[in-house]
């Protein structure tokens, strides 16, 4: 990593632990000369006014600390929009599968980043379109999931799904999840899908709730286009990224996935591995 000149702080909104932890960590790094740049709710804890939007935060800075759940981290990923900059985790409580670093290790963690001992998992993102009368409305990468549902209350939608323009399925379902293998711990696991290894090149279709029951999740490599066919009514099916945006589809409209150019640098902790994550998150039984 290069020299860590300039540090952004994303916090998570009504944290009173980000709170508690705040200012010792602000104190901490303008002690060594690094430079601080803040979003609104950081500005909160500390009882300030002068926070920066969060997509703002980023710019000019060397790393980027995230204090929350994956919530959060997940709306740091979208205010990174692309940039090459390392994100550091530190999980406010919860579950959190992507917030690794505890409270008590955040000095030392930093301490490593700093001299260049950390370790960093690239985490591959989801980028979609959607298609809307032949031309692209939107565009958007998604660090988890690219997840179409159903809008009403008790109505299946139809949507067809295509692999590289060859047809798998027509889902009568809630809805259809593609996710990364980083989302493969979040929405697609409780739709039943399967824990895919972060570093395994794949993405993974789980239909939710499908009304056949032998729709069944389907990896496909990371190097396929994934076309998602909306053939519910307008406004009876929505598009949401990451949990975090969305809007609501017209009939006819196409939702296309596939790799995107851009790479999640996550800083984990030196003896942290994947599968001690899972013990932890999942309590998994020890040997």
């Amino acid at each position: 990593m290069r020299d860590i000149k300039t540090v952004g702080v994303i916090s998570k909104p009504h944290a009173q632990q980000a709170q508690a932890i705040l200012p010792g960590l602000i104190d901490w790094l303008r002690a060594r000369g690094v430079g601080v740049r803040y979003d609104e709710a950081t500005a909160e804890h500390l009882g300030l006014r002068d926070g920066l939007p969060r997509g703002e935060v980023c710019e000019g800075c060397d790393l980027l600390i995230v204090l929350g759940g994956d919530g959060t981290l997940l709306a740091a990923a979208r205010a990174l929009s692309g940039r090459q900059i390392p994100l550091f985790p530190v999980n406010l409580g919860g579950l959190g599968f992507l917030t690794a670093i505890s409270t008590d290790e955040i000095c030392a963690e930093l301490e490593r980043a700093f001299r260049g001992g950390h370790r960093i998992g690239a985490r591959r993102m989801l980028r979609c379109e959607l298609v809307r009368d032949g031309a692209r409305a939107v565009q958007h990468d998604a660090l988890n999931d690219v997840v179409i549902t159903k809008a009403s209350i008790a109505r299946m939608i139809d949507l067809d799904a295509f692999v590289d323009d060859r047809f798998v399925a027509a889902y009568k379902a809630d809805g259809l999840i593609v996710c990364t293998p980083t989302g493969s711990t979040a929405y697609s696991l409780s739709a039943g899908g399967p824990i895919i290894f972060p570093r395994v090149g794949a993405f993974c279709l789980t239909p939710i709730c499908p009304h056949t029951l032998t729709n069944r999740p389907v990896i496909v490599p990371d190097t396929s286009t994934i076309t998602v066919l909306n053939r519910a009514g307008d406004d009876d099916a929505y598009l949401t990224i990451d949990g975090q945006v969305g809007e609501p589809l017209r009939a006819g409209d196409k939702v296309v996935c596939d790799r995107s150019p851009h790479v999640l640098q996550l800083i984990r902790p030196p003896k942290s591995h994947f599968f001690d994550v899972l013990r932890q998150k999942l309590k998994w039984g020890e040997r």
